[in-house]
């Protein structure tokens, strides 16, 4: 068994996330006062019991899922369950550099804490919208989003595995670049929960401002098991940390490229770390060859059932 962690970015997020953790288990309370304790803000209150209109604000959000993983990857590395390899969706690749010791706590979560902060407050105004097309092949999505952008905004923003990208755009944008994707062949486009230019273009000044935050972090030293959104490849000794996560902000997330690189490299067992089940359905539509396990921890029940499973095939 080799197992990979997936970690879920903006989006799966819901009102009462991570509260049956916090109550069961010591380790999972003690990542919520940290964290607290580091930012000043009472996650764990705003996460539990909302309102939706302050835990749906990016800079909460963000900070709101991140903690959840953690607090849950506590509790299975107290069992002793750890990664061969590891990656998150956007916001979750800040996971993964946490929990292999890239990033430490501290560092990690005010990157967190002040990535939310500069979304919130340099994305551009606009009535933005995402949009995930599945069934069609993702050039021939690229090329509908060339075809409106030549009058309307609209970028690929995600591979999200195969026979699934994003879009993001200016809200007519995203509508004619939707009827020409159904008109092309899509089975479905849907939109998103999170609406914004995210991973496009538009985010070039929050990219700029943030790599100005990031300058500070050293350098990491060790072979790393993160694999990157960016091109789908691990993080390197003396990768300049800075750029890539600036770099990170504005452009596509190529996690089909991620899977596939984690896949080659002998992952078998995908484990999901968070709210929702999206990064599962992912593996699921990249029809890995083998016995491929998924197993996806969003409540108590789940972490247990995880914990008994890997400690039988250990």
């Amino acid at each position: 068994m080799k197992i990979g962690f997936l970690f879920p970015g903006q989006g799966t997020q819901k009102i009462g996330m991570g509260q049956d953790f916090y109550q069961t288990y010591p380790e999972a309370k003690k990542v919520y006062q940290e964290v607290e304790k580091i930012t000043g803000i009472p996650i764990a209150k705003i996460s539990f019991e909302g309102p939706d209109e302050v835990l749906q604000q990016t800079e909460y959000t963000q900070l709101a899922i991140v903690t959840e993983s953690l607090a849950i990857l506590a509790v299975l590395k107290s069992y002793g369950v750890e990664a061969n390899a590891s990656a998150g969706l956007s916001l979750g690749e800040y996971t993964a550099l946490i929990e292999d010791g890239i990033l430490d706590v501290a560092t990690g979560i005010q990157l967190v804490q002040k990535r939310g902060s500069i979304m919130q407050e340099k994305t551009p105004e606009g009535n933005w919208k995402m949009a995930a097309v599945l069934g069609l092949e993702a050039s021939k999505v690229e090329a509908i989003c060339q075809e409106v952008l030549q009058h309307d905004f609209v970028q690929v923003a995600n591979y999200n595995t195969i026979g699934q990208t994003v879009m993001a755009g200016s809200e007519q944008g995203i509508q004619e670049a939707t009827a020409l994707a159904k008109e092309q062949g899509a089975k479905k486009v849907s939109l998103l929960q999170t609406a914004g230019p995210f991973h496009t273009i538009q985010l070039q000044a929050c990219a700029e401002n943030f790599q100005k935050v990031c300058q500070n972090i050293p350098l990491h030293q060790k072979p790393s098991k993160v694999v990157k959104n960016l091109n789908g490849t691990f993080y390197q000794p003396n990768d300049n940390l800075a750029e890539i996560l600036a770099k990170h902000m504005m452009s596509p997330v190529q996690f089909t490229k991620v899977l596939e690189t984690m896949y080659q490299n002998g992952i078998d067992t995908y484990i999901e770390i968070g709210p929702g089940r999206t990064l599962s359905g992912f593996v699921k539509h990249m029809k890995f060859e083998g016995n491929i396990q998924i197993w996806n921890i969003q409540r108590v029940s789940d972490l247990e059932q995880v914990i008994k499973e890997v400690k039988k095939n250990a």
